[in-house]
């Protein structure tokens, strides 16, 4: 258990890293073993589609949805652009999503329904882009709180205020899946990473603060990009002194007549995505939906039987709907007059789709020269460090964004004590040796004399009789000694110091005394005191250096950021354009709004002629409904609800919480919703409006 717990440790550590980097959000497709269920459509077509798909590759789904909200977060419009990537180039793709309106943004292709209640496209082997509205509850919802000189206020209320401002973004994450944790069911969240981006003007806000974010000054405005991950900490369960994960940001500044633009929000689940667990968690993922299925099953049965007593009840009506019919009739007339106002209310809502789009041109233009001041900076950056080594006296290669943590890093270990301590001494060395060698001339004359001296006196005292060398001297002078005897003496001692031990021995000797004076050398305190001011330099040097690479390091940081951030810019303003294409196209349909409500008034006309029919329909529904219920029943029965009982695994510890956090994570591949058998993946963008007087 210790080895698991620091496995998740090392691998929250590497999460939380790449987050702040932000290099990219790519998702990785889930290859634990998912398993596919055929769906019988009574249609040879869709069978023959879904082997192609098995064979040449899968048909998958790219989301994106545009959140329209309010300077407190709450959400005004939810638009949902969906990319369906036909990879395996097939005819027809079949498509579930909730949304009610579905307009072609970027082709001709159409659909019709099947009897799964789906969408089949007639893709030609195309991918398919669309989008529209839906109306349902977020999965993470943002709550933005204002503070006025620590006094809570109203976004409308602080415009044009000054003071100490505090922005607070709170993220309540609703998304979550039920699983069996230590034998307790627990909510387990989809994990959402939370990018949230501003710009705030120099001239209004100083002194800015930001909690779980970073900063980015040009001179001019200052970017705020703040992080956070709600529900990550209820999924783990982790002391907050151990990994605190934030669910929330707050940004501080001193403010002069405070007016803020639109804020943008990313989040994205993507990230959870990537983490794969060799097949370990099989057994979380079945538990966690089996336990979707099993609640959903519920509701389906609930509502299938609600719909038998809702169509009985409507056949015992009959009567009254027949009556009803009459009122339609009128209603459409009204409905026919309210067609001139829906008109002028699309007219604004036109506008207010060019004033967005507008906005976020104007953001976007922004978006390379933020880009490339930023790299500009960190490139100024280098360039300074490259200075700061070769005045140093270090030769490395020249630092760029990619290779300088490498390249630092291995300058940091040559700077190591010991070795430069080697160094330094082999230096020293390499200097005094030769200064000492220069003398050898001298110190091979002293030892020869000695020598000679000592063969000498070898010499004199084999005669008889022996005499020492200041006898030996005395005597010659006092005519003492022979000229024989002294050339005798002189022959020996040449032989002697001709002889190969004898030389050898000097050149020992000699060798001897340098090493010795060598030695005497490096031990003076000139030597040592270079040596050791070498090793202080390179102290020194190597926490300028450490100190140099962190704040590159953190550098860095921002600039990941700050092309996450420009890269999610860009994605909004292509949202917003399609915003403003299906306004236009919504404008020119209203005029057909009118004319439809005259049809309806004939149709309801007919109708009216046609209630006995309708009586007739209404008992055959009925009749279908009862099957329908029973249906339902024996498979909840035989099916859905044994499959139920049969998973019971128990599941405990850290690794479990992060196994069953990211299958939860993995199976969240949709907001609008897609086909059971379809991957996808799906991320979220907010944008406030702004705060002016």
């Amino acid at each position: 258990m210790i080895y698991e717990n620091k496995h998740v440790m090392k691998i929250l550590s590497l999460i939380l890293c790449c987050t702040v980097i932000g290099s990219g959000t790519a998702a990785i497709a889930y290859a634990t073993g998912v398993k596919k269920t055929e769906e019988k459509t009574g249609q040879e077509t869709t069978a023959v589609t879904s082997a192609k798909q098995e064979t040449t590759g899968a048909v998958s789904k790219d989301e994106t949805v545009y959140v329209i909200a309010d300077a407190d977060g709450s959400a005004k419009r939810i638009i949902v652009s969906d990319w369906i990537k036909n990879a395996p180039g097939s005819a027809s793709i079949r498509d579930k999503t909730e949304m009610e309106d579905v307009t072609n943004v970027k082709g001709d292709e159409s659909y019709t329904m099947n009897g799964d209640h789906m969408r089949v496209w007639d893709a030609n082997g195309n991918d398919i882009y669309y989008q529209g509205d839906i109306e349902k509850e977020l999965p993470v919802t943002i709550a933005i709180r204002y503070q006025l000189d620590g006094k809570p206020i109203s976004a409308e209320e602080l415009a044009g205020k000054s003071g100490r401002v505090t922005i607070r973004f709170e993220y309540i994450n609703t998304q979550y899946e039920m699983v069996e944790i230590d034998g307790q069911q627990e909510k387990i969240y989809v994990p959402f990473v939370m990018l949230t981006g501003m710009i705030l003007d120099n001239e209004n806000f100083r002194d800015i603060q930001v909690s779980n974010g970073k900063l980015i000054n040009d001179g001019d405005r200052t970017i705020v990009a703040g992080i956070a991950m709600p529900g990550l900490s209820d999924n783990l369960k982790l002391d907050g002194d151990v990994l605190e994960l934030p669910d929330s940001i707050e940004i501080e500044a001193d403010v002069t007549d405070f007016q803020l633009t639109a804020t943008v929000t990313i989040a994205t689940n993507e990230l959870f995505n990537k983490l794969e667990w060799d097949g370990a968690g099989d057994l979380e993922d079945m538990s966690a939906s089996l336990e979707k299925l099993h609640d959903a099953m519920g509701q389906l049965m609930d509502g299938s039987s609600a719909l038998y007593d809702g169509i009985a009840t409507l056949l015992d009506k009959s009567g009254e709907l027949i009556d009803g019919i009459d009122q339609l009739s009128a209603g459409a007339k009204q409905l026919s007059e309210g067609a001139g106002n829906v008109d002028g209310g699309v007219a604004q809502l036109q506008a207010g789709a060019a004033q967005l789009t507008d906005g976020l041109g104007a953001l976007t233009a922004n978006n390379e020269t933020l880009n490339s001041g930023a790299k500009e900076v960190f490139e100024s950056m280098l360039s300074m460090a490259d200075s700061q080594l070769a005045a140093a006296g270090l030769t490395v290669d020249k630092l760029t964004i990619e290779n300088y943590a490498t390249v630092l890093q291995g300058v940091l270990a040559s700077l190591d004590e010991t070795a430069v301590y080697t160094l330094a001494y082999n230096t020293a060395h390499s200097k005094v040796e030769p200064a000492v060698r220069a003398q050898e001339p001298n110190i091979r004359a002293k030892v020869i004399a000695a020598v000679q001296g000592q063969v000498l006196d070898g010499v004199l005292a084999s005669l008889n009789p022996p005499l020492t060398s200041d006898q030996y001297e005395a005597a010659v002078e006092a005519g003492q000694i022979p000229t024989e005897i002294q050339g005798q003496v002189r022959e020996a001692v040449e032989a002697q110091m001709q002889a190969e031990s004898t030389q050898t021995k000097i050149q020992q000797t000699v060798e001897a005394q340098i090493q010795a004076l060598i030695e005497q050398n490096m031990r003076s305190s000139d030597v040592t005191a270079q040596i050791q001011a070498a090793v202080e330099s390179a102290k020194s040097g190597a926490s300028s250096l450490s100190a140099l690479k962190t704040q590159l390091d953190s550098y860095n940081q921002f600039y990941r950021g700050l092309l996450t951030y420009t890269a999610g810019v860009a994605d909004a303003r292509a949202g917003a354009d399609a915003i403003k294409a299906g306004t236009d196209a919504l404008k020119n349909g209203t005029a057909s709004l009118k004319s439809g409500a005259d049809t309806l008034c004939a149709g309801l006309n007919s109708l009216q002629a046609g209630s006995g029919a309708l009586v007739e329909g209404v008992q055959q529904l009925q009749d279908g409904a009862m099957q329908l219920s029973d249906g339902l029943q024996e498979f909840n029965e035989q099916g859905i609800q044994k499959l139920y009982e049969a998973v019971n695994e128990d599941l405990g510890g850290l690794l479990t919480r992060f196994r069953a956090t990211c299958d939860v994570s993995k199976e969240y591949k949709s907001f609008a919703g897609i086909r059971d058998d379809m991957d996808g993946q799906v991320k979220f963008i907010y944008r406030t409006e702004e705060i002016s007087k």
